[in-house]
């Protein structure tokens, strides 16, 4: 199964329209916030897209849901915008409410630069953001994929 992840879209429905299109045989689609009309534009754009949303800081529609866990390929994945989790400082209280979900991945955005590797045996990602990027990164996105027979698991960072 490959996912597509991103964040921090902020108004720019072009740059989460690349994503999507870069990476149209995604089974599914998580945006992790900061980017609530562009998500509802894609989603209404692509209808029949498994897609899941998590609120940010700047989002103030009617996506209210700060954190979201879900099952794919029988991985549970811990997905957050990041900002009730001090992700600018740490990422072990991340890595902890991943724990404590039964998670293997945890995944969050706010911080516009990219990030994945494991912190205390989670697999956490950031994919930076697809729209404005910080740091030095570039746009970009993030790709996670899960072998349904042994539920090996890859993640990689994308430039768009």
């Amino acid at each position: 199964m490959k996912i597509l992840v991103v964040s921090d879209t902020h108004g720019d429905f072009g740059a989460l329209k690349l994503a999507y299109e870069q990476h149209s045989d995604a089974e599914l689609l998580i945006h992790l916030g900061d980017g609530e009309r562009d998500f509802e534009d894609l989603s209404a754009l692509y209808p029949m897209m498994p897609a899941v949303y998590v609120g940010g800081n700047c989002d103030y529609g009617f996506h209210d849901t700060t954190r979201v866990v879900t099952t794919k390929s029988k991985v549970k994945l811990f997905c957050c915008h990041g900002h009730t989790f001090l992700v600018n400082m740490t990422l072990n209280l991340l890595a902890a409410e991943a724990i404590d979900a039964k998670c293997e991945i945890a995944l969050y955005g706010h911080t516009h630069v990219p990030f994945c590797e494991t912190v205390n045996g989670v697999y956490i990602m950031n994919p930076g953001s697809a729209a404005r990027p910080r740091g030095g990164s570039k746009a970009s996105c993030g790709i996670i994929e899960i072998n349904d027979k042994n539920r090996a698991i890859s993640m990689n960072i994308h430039e768009l």
